[in-house]
């Protein structure tokens, strides 16, 4: 996309990931519920899948690897599992209002830990805009809202491996001076070994119901075809993140979890409530001011450079 200008380009990012992030929500939940292809698995099959993707990119001329040390990307690499597996221990042990609420706080948790950790700062109206958004999904959720020891400690665990995760991404093209598709040549087949020792504590491995058990061929294709668009997602993801900030990327991630639910009304005839209703438009406008109060920060800076001599 080198030929884009700068907005186009992230305009372009922006859109590809959420159409694959809208497909591949769907898709995943139709493996899931019909064919009741295991999580972990399938989360392998999309890194293995993306590496072969970078793989075949590279090859194509597409970017160049870069010489990393497996010590540079190995905290990366341990983050994704453990955010991997503590997302879906919350899924399992809490109601998915809860489990919603506690990706929500993923926001704010980043937000703290670009400001501790990297000395990032954030302007008042930056961090206000977190309010509606947080609201919103309170609101689309608190109906399905139950607490529990367990589910409590796997959720706390979930949003800060989470958010490190994400902080992470971002932190190590700058320190390693790689782009996003360089990072993720390398992340993606560690974090597929270190799944490989995970899974069998979680799912069955062989037989029915394991990943190398007896899958009809129609069921394969639709498991590549998930790794496909997953591999547009991860690398999506990356890109986005690399481009802008962890900040940036979890405000478009709430973007799509509204539209996701309004998506779910119009083509499927989800049931919407006034509640969830009023949760969407607080979330969006919350998402609206984020992005005018960003847009007029890069128009300041860009008037400021304008007129230092």
């Amino acid at each position: 996309m080198g030929w884009l200008p700068a907005q186009g380009r992230l305009a372009a990012g922006l859109l590809v990931n959420l159409a694959a992030s809208i497909c591949i929500v769907f898709l995943n939940k139709w493996l899931y519920v019909r064919l009741g292809f295991p999580n972990l698995s399938l989360t392998l099959v999309h890194f293995a899948i993306t590496w072969l993707g970078l793989y075949l990119c590279q090859a194509l001329g597409a970017f160049s690897p870069k010489s990393l040390q497996p010590a540079q990307v190995l905290p990366l690499a341990l983050s994704f599992c453990g955010f991997v597996v503590f997302t879906n221990l919350s899924l399992q042990s809490n109601t998915i209002g809860t489990y919603q609420l506690a990706k929500a706080m993923t926001t704010p948790v980043i937000v703290v830990i670009q400001s501790v950790a990297y000395g990032k700062t954030f302007p008042l109206r930056i961090k206000l805009t977190l309010v509606p958004i947080t609201l919103g999904v309170f609101l689309n959720s608190y109906y399905d809202v139950k607490f529990s020891v367990l589910g409590i400690v796997f959720a706390t665990l979930g949003v800060l491996v989470t958010s490190v995760y994400q902080v992470w991404v971002g932190a190590k093209q700058h320190e390693l001076q790689v782009n996003s598709m360089q990072l993720l040549y390398y992340q993606a087949p560690m974090s597929s070994a270190m799944l490989l020792f995970i899974i069998p504590f979680f799912e069955p491995v062989f037989g029915e119901g394991g990943i190398f058990g007896p899958w009809t061929l129609s069921a394969v294709i639709m498991v590549l075809l998930s790794g496909i668009i997953a591999f547009m997602v991860n690398l999506s993801i990356y890109w986005i993140i690399g481009n802008t900030s962890p900040v940036t990327y979890n405000m478009f991630g709430h973007f799509k979890f509204c539209i996701t639910l309004l998506g779910g009304c119009l083509l499927f005839k989800d049931p919407l409530s006034v509640n969830q209703g009023l949760g969407i438009l607080c979330t969006l406008f919350g998402i609206l001011a984020y992005t005018h109060f960003k847009l007029s920060e890069q128009e300041s800076n860009k008037s400021k450079l304008v007129q230092r001599p």
